[in-house]
């Protein structure tokens, strides 16, 4: 049987749904978790053989309407409809190969000049191209060369980093899956994907529920070994021109962690100074 990106989002989404969450009957005992292929087919008003062609990959490319007809059905919200456009129309790959990928001058700059904000930048890959001292003082793994979200999975210090490390990533992978739908090819993003799959039980969990979101802001936790509990605000932008990743961290004014960030953020600049070792 083939199966395609479009494939598994569809038998993941179903197999999420209830029938009454439909408005349908169970129907008693069930052989299969979620909502059977000719339950969804009806409620998307297309046939059944036709709706297994597109689970199974032996019919890709659908219409508009048929897409909304399937996001309908499977009560996707906007994030998941945006999502399921994407992978229902694969984008073609790159005629030539990819290009070294930089920050670029001014980005550095930018972010240099956020003292009491921690910011770093991450190409396509997710490999952090450029970040400025107060996130490097955060982890190591927001370094230039970093990966992140490799450390967020697989380095036990990144665990031992974020206090509530579960709540973390149930928001990364539904992140992830949005940043990456059309770029799963990517030879870099192929191989993060494989690598956490093999090595993270966490992550594989989460990634098998094909949640998609495509905002990642709000709070998080941290315990930094330097200056005790962080509670930070944190947003993920996507920045348009490159696609690069913006990643930023700050204390709320007047919260009790802006001393402690503020404090963190000086021993950083002694560091780079040279007053401290």
């Amino acid at each position: 049987m083939g199966t395609t990106r479009m494939g598994d989002y569809l038998r993941a989404r179903r197999g999420q749904l209830k029938p009454e969450d439909v408005g349908l009957h169970s129907g008693g005992r069930r052989r299969v978790e979620g909502l059977r292929r000719e339950e969804v087919a009806m409620l998307a008003g297309i046939s059944p053989e036709y709706y297994l062609r597109l689970e199974q990959g032996r019919d890709q490319r659908p219409s508009d309407q048929v897409i909304a007809a399937l996001a309908g059905a499977l009560r996707l919200d906007a994030d998941g409809i945006s999502y399921l456009d994407t992978i229902a129309r694969p984008a073609r790959p790159p005629s030539r190969a990819p290009t070294a990928e930089t920050a670029g001058p001014h980005v550095q700059s930018l972010i240099d000049g956020w003292p009491r904000t921690a910011a770093y930048v991450q190409g396509r890959g997710f490999t952090v191209l450029a970040a400025n001292r107060l996130a490097v003082a955060l982890t190591e793994h927001f370094a230039p060369g970093a990966v992140p979200l490799k450390a967020a999975f697989l380095a036990p210090d990144m665990r031992a980093l974020y206090r509530n490390w579960d709540a973390m990533t149930a928001k990364t992978v539904p992140f992830l899956r949005s940043v990456a739908a059309g770029h799963e090819d990517d030879p870099e993003v192929a191989a993060l994907i494989t690598e956490l799959t093999q090595g993270s039980e966490r992550f594989r969990t989460l990634w098998e529920r094909h949640d998609v979101k495509v905002r990642d802001e709000g709070a998080t936790e941290l315990d930094h070994p330097l200056v005790g509990h962080l509670d930070l605000r944190y947003q993920k932008l996507v920045l348009p021109e490159s696609d690069h990743l913006l990643v930023t961290y700050h204390a709320e004014p007047g919260s009790p962690s802006e001393e402690p960030f503020h404090r963190l953020a000086d021993l950083a600049a002694q560091r780079e100074a040279g007053e401290i070792r």
